[in-house]
């Protein structure tokens, strides 16, 4: 990991109650996955080209939903003011100044029409996505779309890994389990089916099926992403209901600590969607060596999660946009180092697996 990040992550540990740094930082079970997705980086490689050079790199990229000016999103995460009391207001404003996207969870501590205003106070174009999980009761689904509808998202992130909440010891060790007085998941506040001024909890649909994407297709015109896709045979059937965008994703390794590392699962999606949407990469990506590895596994971007909240809690806006700069700086040196001009020169062909020779490559 670059050594400014590894200093704001520092920073943030020292800023955080512990309770809320290990929500941050903990996993599933015994985070066997949560390690993986960053090891899994380590055992490969850039095999990189020469005297193809040029004086500036185009990497930005054109995603159905927006455009981001480099390769990188914020990954959806839950509880910002945990970590800082502007919460996703900040977070908000350092994406829309580095003219990449948001994609903003539901279970965030600011209700999404403020983040989607704070963004577009910086860049009257910023582009806010909204995640969401499918709710077993469909109304409640439905009255969130709405919602981000109204705010102005420009696509709508569906986390399909979660039937079930993943079982983390840290959090059960600490009794972590609700908000402190003050701190809400502000978007699930007067939902159907509750009284005014209530603030439902976020529940998990142990039911959700294709069925239920269908339904959300039918709902909304918005661009429609899946996320938490790790099987090419699911990835299929994701491009056959229609959908705008696949996020191959564990949940940062925070729902199943049986699961493969993302990037491990990257290139057979890759293969299965051929091209028919664009991939993202969600887990364990640390540096822009990590960026330009996920794009040659051929990924259109990634998005990052946990190093946002470290930049958040260690310096609030300013430290997210240091996060975002460094990712930036960082990749277009790797892109330039590896002969790339734009991201497109980043193709498999130029990744090998470490210890086993050039001749072993992945994929």
């Amino acid at each position: 990991m670059n050594a400014d990040l590894v200093q704001l992550h520092e920073k943030a540990r020292a800023a955080l109650d512990p309770v809320h740094y290990d929500y941050y930082a903990g996993g599933v079970g015994d985070e066997v996955v949560l390690g993986e997705n960053e090891a899994a980086f380590r055992r490969l490689a850039l095999l990189p080209r020469v005297l193809r050079g040029r004086s500036t790199r185009a990497i930005g990229v054109d995603l159905p939903g927006g455009r981001l000016d480099l390769p990188v999103l914020i990954a959806p995460t839950a509880f910002h003011r945990l970590a800082h009391p502007d919460g996703e207001l900040a977070t908000a404003r350092a994406a829309a100044a580095a003219r990449t996207v948001l994609v903003s969870g539901v279970a965030s501590t600011v209700a999404i029409a403020d983040v989607v205003r704070a963004a577009r106070a910086v860049d009257a174009d910023a582009a806010v996505w909204f995640q969401l999980y499918p709710h077993p009761d469909e109304d409640v689904t439905e009255c969130l779309v709405r919602r981000a509808e109204r705010a102005g998202c420009t696509a709508l992130v569906v986390t399909a890994d979660s039937p079930v909440f993943g079982r983390h010891r840290r959090d059960a060790e600490h009794g972590f389990h609700d908000l402190p007085p003050g701190l809400a998941a502000e978007n699930m506040r007067d939902l159907p089916g509750s009284p005014p001024g209530h603030v439902r909890d976020i529940e998990m649909s142990p039911l959700a099926s294709w069925a239920h994407l269908d339904r959300l297709r039918e709902l909304t015109s918005l661009p429609l992403w899946l996320k938490g896709v790790l099987h090419p045979r699911d990835a299929v059937l994701a491009v056959e209901h229609g959908v705008a965008g696949i996020v191959v994703s564990n949940h940062g390794g925070r729902q199943c600590d049986v699961a493969p590392a993302a990037v491990e699962a990257l290139p057979a999606v890759v293969d299965a969607v051929a091209g028919r949407v664009p991939v993202v990469l969600d887990g364990g990506v640390r540096g822009g060596g990590d960026i330009a590895l996920a794009l040659a596994l051929g990924a259109a971007a990634v998005g990052i999660g946990r190093p946002v909240l470290w930049g958040l809690a260690a310096d609030g806006e300013t430290g997210v946009a240091r996060v975002l700069d460094i990712l930036r700086d960082e990749f277009d040196h790797v892109l330039a180092l590896c002969g790339g001009r734009h991201l497109a020169d980043l193709t498999r062909d130029l990744v090998v697996t470490r210890g086993t020779g050039v001749l072993a490559r992945c994929g």
